[in-house]
């Protein structure tokens, strides 16, 4: 890592582990967050996104106003492999690209100590050499079901088929630097990582672990 680059942290995690937590964690640490989830809306939008959806799916993936329609859209591809990677390859490298614009301003703005790569696909879009260490957060099922069941209604069959639909945890865990629980703080409103490896990652006062990602001989292959 460059002296004059700041540390990027990549953010990964089980469905409804607590990574938005976590990112807060992050930002009260100085991080400043680029959710690539919101980029993706922003890249669905841009033009030449747009012209390619229309040309593989047609006007069923619009709405009348001309925007994407992202629910159509995830109707598309949520049970149809082929056609999820297809919009990968399209949405993947201008994702890639609006992060690093991010990454760029906030490693000139002097308020920010790191950059927080939040992406649910960081490994399977290959920006993992972006980012000097990445995170998984990891909660425990029973707990991880409680919150999306409140949350957004779902049901254990709900969240075994979307787990099923990203591929296999443990593989994506073992691809990571550091396994991260978000804990309450006693008595106040605030969350804090405490890292259920090796200890915890970000003290308030304290600086910034910013060692590169140790390369191992062999890391397992990213999930598909």
């Amino acid at each position: 890592m460059s002296p004059s680059r700041k540390p990027v942290f990549g953010l990964i995690g089980g469905i409804g582990a607590g990574k938005s937590t976590a990112a807060g964690c992050l930002a009260a640490r100085g991080g400043f967050v680029i959710d690539c989830d919101k980029l993706g809306h922003v890249a669905l939008e841009v033009p030449e996104v747009k012209e390619k959806l229309r040309g593989r799916w047609g006007e069923a993936v619009f709405n009348e106003d001309g925007s994407v329609n992202r629910r159509a859209v995830a109707g598309v591809v949520f049970d149809a492999p082929a056609e999820r990677q297809w919009l990968e390859s399209v949405v993947f490298p201008v994702i890639g690209q609006l992060a690093d614009e991010r990454i760029v301003a906030a490693n000139a703005d002097p308020a920010v100590r790191f950059s927080v790569l939040d992406a649910a696909v960081l490994l399977e879009a290959g920006w993992r050499d972006r980012c000097d260490k990445v995170l998984y957060i990891d909660a425990p099922r029973d707990l991880r079901l409680s919150r999306l069941a409140a949350r957004s209604g779902w049901t254990p069959a709900e969240l075994t088929a979307r787990e099923a639909s990203r591929g296999q945890e443990s593989v994506r865990r073992r691809c990571c630097d550091e396994r991260q629980h978000p804990r309450a703080v006693p008595g106040t409103d605030r969350s804090r990582l405490i890292g259920l490896d090796r200890g915890e990652l970000i003290m308030a006062d304290d600086p910034v672990d910013v060692k590169p990602a140790r390369k191992p001989r062999s890391r397992p292959k990213p999930p598909a």
